[in-house]
């Protein structure tokens, strides 16, 4: 790790700011897997082709036309029926049928096989009936049945994001070609993959670093915030270790190759991150638990019916219609939009709020929450320098000190220099002149501005030259992890500027909500120590865990999960995605890696801390509206499921299909209705 008391500070005259925290948020819509919006397509397809179908199906019905008062039939009209029907089975039903199929073969009956053998009961027994068996076809309830659940899907899956591609994006994060070296010092473009250990490698300025090895020559700043979440650009020289896929600044590097391919640390991240969301359960939502119970209760309440009807005297026909009456009726229309209309508008909501649901079954588990895990650099911090303190000398103001070094400053792209730079222009301080800029390797840069020597360099330096500097006020900045600047006139130290990374004023408000409902906040860092603590101290954070490498992030989840806790990540770099996935629910700030997005089960748009207690507020009164609506979808089926199977047919009384239309319809619209209602 850095010492952020050392040299942080140098040759940054040719700096070009590779600071990954500065991404800006791209549309989202790109990052869709392609067959995701594949499928969004085709069951809106397949809907429109299925619900025309619908139309001359419920005409030529007898059963509707019974229930208006009407009579269109005309001889082989039931074999149009049956042709009609087909279509909308083997069109509309299929992605039902083989989903169905698929969670049978898992082991884990859902909403799928419980479409799929609704479906399949109503088609079956109608085609029996079309072609001589005594009773009523129902291929109104197999259509209506098809449209409403294809709707269902087709509104859900268009309001959730894609499955992620979180591995595709880590991949290119390396870059694809390499400079190798070879025994004549002579460069040859090869493709990474040709690169075997001890091989020498020239990496440019600018340029990532494309494998982990060990420096031969030369000396830079190297950018790993996007890697190991370390805020400051780490100086190297020789010996020292490079990480494949962080940014050189601005040295050229001879790097000799210690580690490719799967042995490499983005491999070893590419494995967690790959493993973590294997085995991350596979958690159902709401409406597929339900649908798993009431197709367990079709199969008992089915076969129930069928036997006892028989064991009455009845006829094999008889107990028969009476079996698939109630199997088709236990599959209620309305659950199929039960829960994509609630999801439909929780989506609009939490856009509207900033918040991009991406996985609905842990979004829906955020109300069981206890812990929030927060990365510091770019979610807690926004990953950019401010300047904190200025230590003026005698004689002279802070004012006087950030004007000469904000002017010095203001031909270098070093993130200190945009810090001290910002904090002038922020405090409307008018900037001098400068027309001589160079940098001191090693100790800082230096410039004449206004015709006056100006230096900005680092403590090393100043220690070598043995300028007297208050010791107590830097040992005291020092120990809270700032990067201290000293700024010197005609070579006579003016004061110090101390900077750190900018902590998010709505990180202090989202802890303290989080205290108040009673979830633990911890801070997880790769940074050092003394920054951690400093931030965590600023924040009232619970607790914090520092210096700690990508997989052992995940491992710190994993450990607090084995307190029997429900653990949220909220991360925003490649080093986060391993956590991120192994977490109850990943959150992503929007202004990380597209890497840290495509991990994560929800974005945070706004990259503001405090959305995360709006997330798990609208999770609750999601979860919430959920119930109601799955209440409201299947409470007729406690009332219908009896009078189908002919509890009261002693009295005369067996509900007839048609009226089971009718309830269906009303309780489609109630549920259509209550999800609406849901709000923020």
């Amino acid at each position: 790790m850095v010492d952020h008391k050392g040299n942080n500070h140098e040759e940054h005259a040719n700096h070009h700011d590779h600071h990954t925290h500065q991404h800006e948020h791209h549309s989202h819509e790109g990052h869709d897997h392609h067959n995701h919006g594949d499928m969004v397509s085709d069951f809106k397809k397949r809907f429109y082709v299925s619900l025309l179908i619908t139309i001359p199906i419920l005409a030529l019905s007898p059963m509707i036309q019974d229930f208006m008062g009407v009579n269109w039939r005309f001889a082989n009209d039931h074999y149009i029926l049956f042709f009609l029907a087909s279509l909308v089975f083997f069109y509309g039903g299929w992605p039902f049928i083989t989903g169905g199929f698929s969670e049978l073969k898992d082991r884990n009956p859902g909403m799928m096989t419980l479409i799929g053998l609704a479906i399949t009961i109503a088609y079956v027994y109608s085609a029996l009936v079309v072609f001589g068996w005594d009773g009523q076809n129902l291929f109104w309830e197999l259509a209506t049945l098809v449209d409403i659940m294809l709707l269902g899907h087709w509104i859900e899956m268009k309001s959730v994001m894609g499955a992620s591609n979180a591995l595709e994006k880590l991949v290119k994060l390396m870059p694809s070609q390499a400079h190798k070296l070879d025994s004549n010092d002579e460069v040859h473009e090869v493709p990474i993959s040709e690169l075997s250990s001890q091989d020498r490698v020239l990496v440019k300025p600018g340029e990532k670093i494309p494998v982990d090895g060990t420096i031969l020559d030369g000396k830079s700043t190297v950018d790993e915030s996007m890697l190991t979440g370390e805020s400051v650009p780490v100086e190297k020289e020789q010996q020292d270790e490079v990480i494949g896929g962080s940014v050189n600044n601005e040295g050229s590097l001879i790097i000799q190759v210690e580690k490719t391919g799967e042995a490499s640390y983005l491999s070893q991240v590419i494995t967690l991150v790959k493993e973590a969301q294997e085995s991350k359960s596979k958690t159902q939502d709401l409406t597929n638990r339900a649908a798993k119970w009431l197709f367990y209760l079709a199969l008992t309440a089915g076969f129930a019916t069928l036997f006892i009807w028989l064991a009455l005297g009845h006829s094999f026909d008889v107990a028969l219609e009476r079996m698939v009456t109630v199997m088709v009726i236990t599959c209620p229309h309305a659950l199929g939009l039960a829960a994509p209309l609630v999801v439909a508008v929780s989506t609009a909501l939490s856009a509207h709020k900033g918040l991009l649901i991406r996985n609905r079954a842990n979004f829906e588990n955020a109300r069981h929450l206890n812990a929030v895990v927060f990365d510091k650099t770019g979610t807690l911090t926004e990953g950019k320098f401010g300047v904190t303190n200025i230590v003026p000398s005698e004689g002279f103001s802070e004012d006087e000190v950030l004007i000469w070094g904000a002017s010095l400053e203001q031909n270098s792209e070093h993130p200190i220099a945009a810090g001290i730079l910002k904090s002038a222009i922020d405090k409307g301080l008018k900037l001098k002149s400068i027309t001589q800029f160079n940098s001191m390797t090693g100790k800082g840069i230096e410039g004449i501005v206004e015709g006056k020597k100006v230096n900005a360099v680092s403590p090393g330096y100043i220690k070598s030259q043995g300028i007297e500097y208050n010791q107590q006020m830097f040992n005291r900045m020092s120990e809270e992890g700032k990067t201290v600047i000293f700024v010197l006139l005609d070579d006579d130290l003016i004061g110090m500027i101390a900077l750190a990374d900018i902590i998010r004023e709505s990180a202090k408000e989202a802890i303290s909500e989080l205290k108040d409902n009673g979830v633990h906040s911890i801070m997880l860092t790769g940074d050092n120590k003394k920054v951690a603590d400093w931030v965590a101290k600023q924040l009232d954070i619970d607790e914090v865990y520092a210096e700690v490498l990508p997989d052992d992030k995940a491992n710190q989840v994993k450990d607090i999960q084995a307190k029997g806790w429900k653990v949220a990540m909220t991360g925003d770099g490649v080093n986060d995605a391993p956590a991120l996935a192994t977490a109850d629910l990943g959150i992503a700030i929007g202004a990380g890696t597209d890497v840290a997005m495509e991990t994560a089960d929800v974005v945070l748009v706004r990259s503001n801390p405090k959305d995360v207690v709006d997330l798990m507020d609208l999770s609750k009164k999601t979860y919430r509206k959920m119930v109601q609506n799955l209440w409201w979808a299947t409470g007729y089926n406690i009332f219908a499921i009896p009078l189908a199977a002919g509890v009261l047919a002693p009295f005369g009384i067996v509900l007839s299909p048609a009226v089971g239309a009718v309830l269906m319809s009303l309780s489609t619209i109630i549920v259509a209705i209550n999800a609406k209602l849901l709000k923020a």
